[in-house]
């Protein structure tokens, strides 16, 4: 894009009080930024939703010396500015009443990629992070790249699965691209910008403030064909993105846990209002399976790719080896697992679940394991 005109983009990114529906329709009344900015005030304050007050911050628009230190910390450190008029606009994204206008991206963007959003609780427990990471390395697998918001818990685990299976992850911030949150995923940030992509809709040095989420998530759901909500609440965030996937025709799944969790609470609700249960893959790629790319190789079953090798190489414990045992004579459903082990339930599942990871085990249904 010209830079002169990607100046005029990042100047109505600038603007106080305006957002992405104003843009919109500001572009819908004058064709371009740079027309927008040249337009007299009171063609300005006759577009719908345009206060007076910001009609006079556009027309008296000052903050150039901004616009150049953004577009020089773009050059700096290797971000593209992504606006609505590029073809490397994700496709999906555009297509939502409020996409934003102008996305800083870290990373490559990918043309008409089949996409799904994973998240979850940041205080997610220890089984749910494993199940996350199952879901999303298989998924990726598959072909579907995985969109999150690289919290800590499910989200970050999300990452990761895509990760190990050499697939693609994309990460939606709620602050600037040039501002680790959490500092705790700096590596993974850097991981996921070499494989994929790191997006926000804020300007550099934005820091991630509490309303900054919920508007991050309609960014997540947006840019994927699908939700799947892992350990949720009855009030996480994870709702919102929900609830904004629903609202632009978007599918969404939720994942089961145990009863009287209380990080369940969200799943569960999501599930009674209609959700698609997932209790394993097959249940979100029967409803995506015919958004993936014609030319996209056929999918491999997880326990056919090359994916599906161990990961981990890390000498394994003392409870692990004892199930490994206890499967070598042949398939062993959970409940007898758990009775000759002596380990309570999530624990044995936990476990278990390493194990799958790993590629030392395979369930079946019914919860029963073969060792591999």
């Amino acid at each position: 894009m010209d830079e002169n005109n990607l100046k005029c983009w990042l100047a109505l990114k600038l603007v106080e009080g305006l957002g992405s529906v104003g843009v919109k329709n500001l572009l819908s009344a004058f064709g371009t930024p740079r027309r927008v900015l040249e337009a007299p005030l009171e063609a300005l304050k006759s577009v719908p939703g345009i206060k007076e007050k910001t009609a006079k911050i556009i027309h008296r628009f000052n903050r150039w010396e901004q616009v150049e230190r953004e577009l020089a910390l773009a050059r700096e450190k290797g971000v593209s500015l992504v606006t609505v008029e590029d073809a490397s606009y994700p496709r999906l994204l555009l297509d939502i009443y409020d996409r934003p206008p102008l996305l800083y991206v870290k990373g490559n963007l990918v043309e008409d990629e089949a996409t799904i959003a994973v998240v979850g609780s940041r205080a997610a427990t220890t089984y749910g992070k494993f199940l996350t990471e199952r879901l999303c390395r298989e998924l990726a697998q598959y072909g579907f790249t995985i969109v999150s918001g690289m919290a800590r818990g499910i989200d970050a685990a999300a990452h990761r699965g895509a990760l190990s299976a050499n697939g693609r992850t994309i990460a939606v911030l709620g602050c600037g691209i040039d501002v680790y949150y959490p500092l705790e995923n700096k590596k993974l940030y850097d991981e996921i910008a070499a494989n994929g992509a790191v997006v926000t809709e804020y300007p550099f040095g934005t820091q991630p403030h509490a309303a900054n989420f919920p508007m991050r998530n309609r960014i997540i759901s947006g840019l994927s064909l699908g939700v799947v909500v892992v350990e949720a609440t009855d009030k996480s965030g994870s709702l919102i993105t929900a609830r904004t996937a629903l609202e632009q025709g978007r599918e969404v799944f939720a994942v089961p846990g145990a009863v009287d969790s209380p990080g369940s609470k969200g799943t569960h609700r999501l599930i009674k209002e209609g959700a698609k249960l997932v209790e394993g893959i097959d249940d979100i790629v029967e409803e995506l399976q015919p958004h993936l790319r014609k030319t996209s190789p056929t999918p491999q079953r997880p326990e056919q790719a090359d994916a599906r090798r161990r990961v981990d190489e890390k000498p394994l414990g003392e409870r692990e080896r004892t199930i490994l045992n206890l499967l070598s004579e042949g398939a062993v459903d959970v409940d007898t697992l758990i009775d000759k082990t002596g380990l309570d339930t999530n624990e044995v599942l936990t476990i278990l679940l390493g194990l799958e990871l790993g590629g030392y085990v395979e369930q079946k249904p019914g919860k029963v394991y073969n060792r591999i």
